[in-house]
């Protein structure tokens, strides 16, 4: 039972200080379900993009407080010699079969062009450049999807996988002056939360790209 005197918006804010990670949670189930919604009733793109913003967004702007916070040679030191070099060795594979796909998608777009054209070279550049439009979101997601990975991996050895770590390599600067404020941003960026609306906020993004694409071509 709440205390006499206290405001509901205290309250909230108390329950926000404790249990920021639970709140995040709750805010991306939400926005998560108005997105299922959105997609049954073929809501407008702009809603679409608003939601998926909105979406990240907590988890996202605590990520970016804590990690601009951060020095770029804050963990360095803690990284071993191997996890460094394979580190490297998943660039590069990653790298290779990204060009590898590149090369077979350019291929395949331009054998769809011709085809759509018909042979009218005047409708070539037209179709080539709509098809490029369409593709662009798809790279997008693709990038976003793998900068959402990377700055997980370095959350979850910033400051772990709980939800108000007791000691964490999180600066002790940041936010000093504002206690609670920094442990609600050092909640809400959670390596899970991020990465889960992170990368549901890019699929979503390319599976509306891939769509649009499809029915273009």
């Amino acid at each position: 039972m709440r205390a006499l005197g206290e405001s509901p918006g205290s309250t909230m804010g108390a329950s926000l200080t404790a249990h920021p990670l639970a709140w995040g949670a709750a805010w991306a189930a939400l926005f998560g379900s108005i997105l299922v919604v959105a997609g049954v009733f073929d809501w407008p793109t702009t809603a679409w993009l608003s939601l998926l913003a909105l979406l990240v967004a907590p988890s996202l702007a605590a990520t970016v407080i804590v990690l601009r916070a951060t020095p770029r040679d804050h963990l360095a030191a803690r990284t071993s010699v191997f996890g460094h070099f394979f580190v490297r060795y998943l660039t590069l594979v990653l790298a290779f079969f990204a060009w590898s796909a590149s090369v077979v998608l350019g291929a395949a777009i331009s054998t769809s062009i011709q085809l759509a054209a018909e042979g009218k070279e005047d409708d070539l550049t037209g179709i080539g450049f709509q098809v490029l439009a369409a593709l662009t979101p798809i790279a997008a997601g693709v990038l976003w999807a793998a900068l959402i990975v990377r700055c997980s991996w370095f959350l979850a050895r910033l400051r772990g996988w709980q939800e108000a770590p007791e000691s964490s390599e999180v600066p002790a600067a940041m936010l000093s002056e504002h206690p609670r404020l920094r442990r609600i941003v050092v909640g809400l960026a959670h390596p899970g939360l991020l990465l889960t609306t992170g990368l549901v906020s890019a699929l979503l993004a390319m599976l509306a790209a891939e769509l649009e694409f499809t029915l273009l071509v």
